[in-house]
This record gives C-alpha cells, structure tokens and sequence, in this order.
C-alpha cells in the first residue's frame, strides 16, 4: 500500500469506530442533517457493543416512568454519590443524567430502535440511591432479514458464549433454556427456537432471531442505513488530519488503498478503547494480569487506536481510576484451530451448587456479586507477585442444570470440554483437588462450610443471596435461597478462572460536550470521543450493569446533536463552543 496515491472523499461528520456510542453519534448527527462516514477497522460492525448483553444503564428512562417507577429527581446522583465518592463531581455526569432518557426517547420515534425494559434488574450494590428495577433498557428482538445483505456485515454473537451462533436472550428467553429438561413448556419454546436457527442457518447462512447487543447494533445499523451514513468497513484509521489546530478528517487504510476523509464538522473516536493493547495494559492493569496475563471478552480488534490517535492530536490520557478496565472473569477456551478464545463468566457464578475458589482452596468473595466485584475481590486476596487465578467448582447437578463456562449444561455432552483440559472433572472432591493442585484438606473443609451455609439458606462468610442483585443472579425458583445449594453430587467439575475484561475504563478525557482535552484541560477543535476512547464517567467505579453502553450511547447522542449545532441539556452552547 505504501507509495499508493490517496483518493479524498469529504462529508460533515467522521465517525471511527461503529459500536453503540460511535453509531448513536453517527445516526443522531445524520438525522440533524448532516453528512455522516463511518470508518470500521474490522470486516464486521458492532464492535464489543455486538458480544455484549446489549443492556443500557439510563436512570429515569421512558420506558420506567410509564411502567409506573417514578423516583425522586436527586435519587440517580445519590446513588453515583454512593459510589464513586469524589468522582461524584464530574460535570459529565450530570449532563448524562440530563439526557439519558431523551436519548432513549429520541431513538424509540426517529430510528429503527425498540426498547424493552429492564424494570426487574437492580443495581449491583445497596447503597443510598439504590434502586431494585427501573434503571436499564435494551434493544428489543430483531429480525436480521430486516438488514438485508447487511446482516452479513454485523458482527456475529461470540461463537463460545453462544449456541451454534444463537443469541440467547437474557431474561425469559435464558430461563426457558434453563429449564428445558424439566419443563414441557420449556422443553416446546427451546425446541421452537433451535429450529428456526438451524432454518435460518440453511436458508440464510446464519441466525436471524438477533438478541441482546447484536440486536442493538442491528437496530443502529438499520437506523444509520436509513439516514443515509456511509458505512466503511475494513477501513481502519492511521492518521487525523490536521488544519491549523483543527481536526479536520483522518487518513484511513481501506482495501482499495490510502483513502483521505474531510470532515468539516469534526472527528469522533469511537474506537472501543485498549483491551487488546498489551503495552498499555502492562502500564495501566498490571493487577489484572497486565498485557500477557489479560484475557479481554472485547473483539480482538481493539487495541486502543482511538486513544492513540487522540493522543497524537495532543489529547491527555485520563487513567488514575479506581480501576482502569472493566474487570470480569474469564476462561480460556482452546478452539479446535488451534486459537484460543475466553469466555467471560457473567451468569453461572451466581447459581446453586457452584462456588469458586482461590488455588489454596479458599473461597473468598459471594460468587453471586457482580463479575467487576468478584474480579477486584480476587485480586485483593492474590499475594504480591502472583498472576491472579481461582477455580470455579460445581457438582454434578449443577452443572448438567447450569453448565460451567464453555461446558454446557444437559443434554450437551462434556467429553470435548474435558479432552482439551478445560473441564476439571473429579469422582470425588479429593480426586478434583488434585487435578487442579488444590490442597485436598482445604478444599474439602472449604466446601463443607459452605454446603452447612447452603442447608441453612445463609452464606455467613460472604452474605450470598442477601442483595437483591445477588438474588436475581440466582434461581428465584430455589429455596430458602436463590443462590445457594450443596455442592454433594458426584462427580465434581472445575473451570479455571483468570484475568479478564470486558473493556476499559481509562481513556482520553474530555468535557460534557464530548470534546477531547489537552494537558492543559482545552478542547482540541473538531475532536471528540466516546464510548470507551473517553475515559470512564464513573471513575473506574462499576455501580451498575450497562454503565459503558448508557453513558455511551447518550454522549454519542450529545456529540451529534452538538456536532449539528442542536441545543443540549446541561450545555451552554456558546459557553462550551462545540465543535
């Protein structure tokens, strides 16, 4: 490619990267009129938006207010108080609250997008300002024959999470899997579900039933097709283009050669921040595992261009948080290729019958917290100098009912799993231990303080079950509680536990109106970011699920509107002098 002349082409509005935030921004600054590219660096779109759960943290949505949940005005920022501490101070914070909700309102009457809510999920901890439902949303089901050829271009699910490339949906859609071997009305619903999938395999050549984050990016695309953004894939960045002190477009590296992009308006990253940046995860995450030792769930396309771009424009890294990636626990699954993918460990951690413990055979979190919560917990008890590790344990019934990690639950076979040494698998307790040198007595001596606790229904070391977060992570059919029972089921499974994410926190800083900021804290003239190439508004605290997709898609929101010159709330337009 080097020597290549470079063809031009010139619009409103550039937009690299083509995940949820970066296509809120593309779909809102289309709809205000502009004239909007979006440049891809991988041959699919969605970016981690499309592995994700696909759900939003929006406190005070539409969708709960007419559902009846009403909560107090200062309720949202008392709980963030709760949370984030000093963090609490941010100005962006406020504007997100200001506008969240019109976000969600603005793409349920302009664009392709369905909400559904989630008027039944808590936020993670019970601190002041909590609230037991009522602050997430997510893309309704779609149909993929809606996007046409397109849908070839969509990001697939994560081929290790899902079943034989279906979505499975979270809520009632996951429950009825679940129950599949004892339930007839389960039993019909699955059934009726793998057979439109493999009919969609035939006659398609993939799933149409989209679910979750590939439902969301499916709806965006849909959105942005409609409103006429050009959609570039395989189109990564290499460069900003410079007028003065102005960003004023991007060189990208596209199949056909050198392509120059003008952008009059500006440039939004939106590039899915570092997890596959190993130099900057040495820097920034070493208790996680640091470059070698991190096992990101994110696409392996991110890498951090967006933030490096940002920087060589002179953007300042914002990265003194209280943790600069979104942890989650991961295990890595040998592909038969030959390559390796990891499986983040977001569901069965909670269950019945299933703990997790260090490699000295010692549990030490509530299994059923939150996958942010259970990773920082690992790492706290990790002696200094050793990469963070733990097994995750269940019988034999629990996981035929629940699976553990890539080993499905029945009627899945375990003999793959257990052949390429990724399922642990003892007769006995003794037998497991061994095989994953855990200490027999300890392990023994852990599992039977445990099993007492699950008889009674109270985990008096870690509180399990007690939140309501823990709650609702378990089996509401389960009793005296949803996430306990005795691990007395031979034989015994275990699946390793390592450092993972499922993206980053730290990222370039910017101010309310999504614009990137220098050293000195001043706006660098047609830059902006969002998604994960901004750094984190909660300060690397993690208080609830969907706090990377709301923020996100809001300030994607908040950078078209501006970028189109239409009025924000919580910015004083001229003030601020957007770009």
């Amino acid at each position: 490619m080097a020597g290549q002349p470079s063809r031009e082409t010139a619009c409103d509005v550039l937009v690299i990267g083509s995940g949820a935030s970066g296509l809120a921004a593309a779909v809102t600054a289309a709809h205000f009129g502009l004239k909007v590219v979006v440049a891809e660096k991988a041959p699919v779109f969605g970016g981690t938006s499309a592995w994700s759960g696909g759900w939003l943290w929006v406190p005070g949505n539409p969708l709960a207010r007419e559902a009846g949940i009403e909560e107090q005005p200062d309720g949202p920022m008392l709980y963030l108080r709760s949370e984030l501490g000093n963090r609490a101070g941010d100005p962006r914070l406020a504007v997100f609250l200001a506008n969240g909700p019109e976000m969600v309102s603005f793409f349920r009457e302009h664009t392709a997008m369905r909400w559904i809510d989630g008027n039944r999920i808590p936020d993670f901890h019970e601190t002041p300002g909590a609230l037991k439902g009522g602050r997430s949303v997510s893309a309704a089901p779609y149909d993929g024959r809606a996007l046409g050829g397109w849908i070839a271009k969509l990001r697939p699910p994560l081929d290790v999470v899902s079943l034989w490339g279906m979505g499975i949906a979270s809520g009632a859609d996951l429950a009825h899997f679940f129950k599949a071997s004892r339930s007839p009305r389960s039993a019909m619903h699955v059934a009726g579900r793998i057979a439109r999938h493999l009919r969609d395999r035939v006659l398609h050549r993939q799933g149409m039933q989209l679910v979750n984050g590939n439902a969301l990016m499916a709806r965006l695309i849909r959105s942005a097709l409609d409103k006429g953004v050009k959609l570039m894939d395989s189109a990564p960045a290499t460069t900003l283009l410079r007028e003065g002190t102005r960003v004023a477009g991007a060189r990208l590296a596209t199949r056909q050669g050198p392509l120059v992009v003008r952008a009059t308006r500006g440039v939004v990253l939106a590039t899915g921040g570092f997890p596959h940046d190993r130099k900057r995860l040495d820097a920034l995450a070493p208790q996680a595992g640091g470059g070698a030792g991190h096992h990101s769930a994110a696409p392996r396309e991110n890498t951090g261009d967006g933030i490096r771009l940002g920087e060589a424009a002179g953007g300042a890294l914002m990265h003194h948080l209280v943790s600069n990636v979104a942890l989650a626990p991961v295990s890595v699954v040998p592909r038969a290729d030959g390559s390796l993918a990891n499986f983040p460990h977001l569901i069965e951690r909670a269950k019945p019958g299933i703990i997790a413990v260090t490699p000295q055979g010692r549990r030490f979190v509530s299994e059923a917290d939150s996958y942010h919560d259970f990773m920082r917990a690992l790492i706290a008890v990790t002696p200094e100098g050793e990469a963070p590790s733990c097994w995750l344990i269940a019988d034999h019934r629990a996981q035929r009912r629940w699976g553990l990690g890539w080993s499905k639950p029945f009627p899945f076979p375990l003999g793959p799993a257990i052949r390429v040494g990724y399922l642990k698998r003892g007769r006995t307790l003794a037998e497991l231990a061994r095989y994953c040198d855990i200490p027999q007595g300890t392990l023994a001596e852990t599992i039977a303080r445990f099993n007492g606790f699950a008889a009674e229904g109270e985990d008096l070391d870690f509180h399990r079950g007690e939140s309501a977060y823990n709650r609702a992570q378990g089996d509401v059919d389960h009793r005296p509680n949803p996430s306990l029972a005795p691990l007395d089921r031979a034989p015994f499974y275990a699946v390793k536990i390592v450092p993972g994410s499922l993206g980053t926190f730290a990222g370039l800083t910017t101010d309310p109106a999504t614009r990137v900021l220098d050293a000195q804290g001043r706006p660098i003239p047609g830059l902006h970011a969002v998604g994960n190439d901004m750094a984190s508004i909660m300060g690397g605290n993690y208080p609830s699920g969907g706090i990377t997709l709301g923020p996100g898609m809001t300030f994607g929101y908040v950078a078209g509107r501006l970028i189109a010159g239409w009025p924000v709330a919580g910015i004083d337009i001229e003030k601020e002098e957007p770009a």
